[in-house]
């Protein structure tokens, strides 16, 4: 079940990339009504997310700006930014630097128990391989969010 949920995680993060590359810088900041974020926060969010399960899940360091947390944390919104955000570009060097390390992944990685369990409200996670597979059905939702934002820009 591990080396399932490694390939999909690589299969999903190409998706993400292949949508992101497909949107025009200027369409990353466009917020459709009904939507509290835009595309580029989406991206951010994944990544931001992304990164802080990697740091959780196997005790990786941490390789994004420290900034994206005050940009892409839950809660937060462009609405509220005071500092500039990432480029596309850096968006998508960041997501291709996360496949990368994905590449990295055993299934003995995800059947490693965590540190301590992770508590998400109600939720408790005790492995790396719960946690991580919690992250990619968070990216997979953010993703729906980006595909239906595109939509309605379009």
């Amino acid at each position: 079940m591990s080396q399932t949920i490694i390939h999909t995680a690589n299969v999903l993060r190409q998706v993400v990339i292949g949508q992101v590359q497909a949107i025009s810088e200027e369409q990353l900041d466009i917020q459709p009504m009904g939507f509290h974020n835009t595309i580029r926060w989406n991206v951010g969010h994944i990544i931001f997310w992304m990164d802080r399960y990697s740091t959780l899940c196997f005790d990786s360091p941490s390789l994004i700006p420290d900034q994206y947390e005050a940009l892409f944390t839950s809660g937060t919104k462009p609405a509220s930014w005071t500092i500039a955000p990432p480029s596309k570009e850096e968006l998508l060097q960041l997501l291709t630097m996360q496949l990368s390390r994905l590449s990295e992944l055993t299934p003995e990685l995800l059947d490693a128990p965590l540190k301590s369990p992770y508590v998400m409200g109600p939720f408790q996670f005790d492995t790396a391989g719960e946690l991580f597979n919690f992250a990619l059905v968070h990216e997979g939702i953010h993703l729906g969010t980006v595909s239906s934002q595109l939509k309605l820009i379009k």
